[in-house]
């Protein structure tokens, strides 16, 4: 559902949703005996970091790309601030596209500026503090061509426009009172709804298309007098349609099939269970792996089917459509 995870122009009445459903951790932020397989789905990670800590950005900053920052503020604390910038030196300093800080004083707000040339800019103030102290928080930076958009605890809190080129950033800094127990760098191939929400058709970009090692997972709700819903794995360009299922309720089948230069391949429909009901919640999880795809619902195994379109990073498009709700799609 959500540059990689959602274009530039959408709305920011959007960005709580689209945070949530990118997350890799669970609403409501974190503890300190979350398992580091939380931040699983980065394409980096940095766990429990000395604070302060300055580290690279791996492949530098790009819109659509996100940061998250699990950690827990200390009773005691006053401020902590995190720096998003071109390079580490001290003397003189480099420049900070995005200093986001935290201040629990008297009078509690949040706090961003940019360094230039070694001069601060004008500060833009938040007099709303979505952290406490002796709790913990998963805060979400999302880039994009424009601005900087900032969630704490899946809620939507700030943005702020770009006054330095993001494609200067390729470090990040965090101090002052905080613990951090994870952060990781989630990449911008993503999924992302043209119409901004869930209704049905769907149709969601996969920008930079599908590469091994993914997972798409559809969330929904059948209807409670089905026929029969579809997913695609498509190319947006052409007709072409790399993975076809398409649950029959009726019947009981479970079509897989591809549609390549105008023309459907064999049916696949060998099936060990038909894991769907009318008026049912259901979790399908889509595996790409080198030579094929796997496909579980509700947890349990039903099917391989083995790649017909080999150019995978040709894949780009995700839709769906038929006699179900669509409550949530993430890739991952």
């Amino acid at each position: 559902m959500v540059s990689g995870f959602i274009p530039a122009q959408s709305r920011s009445a959007e960005s709580s949703r689209i945070y949530r459903s990118l997350s890799p951790f669970p609403p409501g932020g974190c503890s300190d005996t979350r398992s580091p397989m939380s931040v699983a789905n980065a394409k980096h990670t940095v766990l429990s970091p000395v604070i302060p800590y300055t580290g690279p950005i791996p492949g530098g900053l790009h819109p659509g790309e996100i940061i998250i920052i699990q950690g827990s503020v200390p009773p005691d604390a006053d401020s902590f601030q995190v720096d998003l910038s071109s390079g580490c030196s001290t003397k003189p300093r480099s420049d900070v596209a995005l200093r986001f800080s935290p201040r629990f004083g008297p009078s509690p707000c949040v706090v961003c500026n940019s360094l230039q040339e070694d001069a601060w800019g004008e500060e833009e103030t938040l007099h709303q503090l979505p952290f406490k102290c002796g709790a913990p928080f998963e805060a979400i930076l999302l880039v994009l061509e424009d601005v900087f958009k900032v969630a704490v605890n899946g809620v939507h809190l700030l943005e702020y426009k770009h006054r330095i080129p993001i494609n200067r950033v390729d470090t990040f800094s965090i101090s002052g009172k905080v613990r951090v127990h994870a952060v990781g760098y989630i990449p911008n191939s993503a999924i992302y709804s043209e119409s901004g929400d869930l209704s049905l058709p769907y149709k969601g970009r996969i920008l930079k298309g599908l590469s091994p090692g993914q997972h798409i997972t559809i969330k929904g709700q059948v209807s409670t007098y089905p026929h029969s819903f579809t997913v695609n794995l498509c190319n947006s360009k052409t007709e072409n349609i790399a993975l076809h299922l398409n649950p029959r309720m009726k019947s009981g089948v479970f079509i897989r099939n591809s549609y390549l230069t105008a023309s459907w391949g064999q049916e696949e429909r060998e099936l060990p269970f038909f894991p769907f009901s009318p008026g049912e919640y259901f979790e399908i999880l889509l595996l790409c792996q080198p030579h094929q795809f796997k496909l579980a619902v509700n947890g349990s195994h039903l099917f391989e089917f083995r790649h017909r379109v080999q150019d995978l990073s040709s894949i780009d498009q995700l839709e769906i459509m038929g006699d179900m709700e669509l409550t949530d799609v993430k890739l991952w």
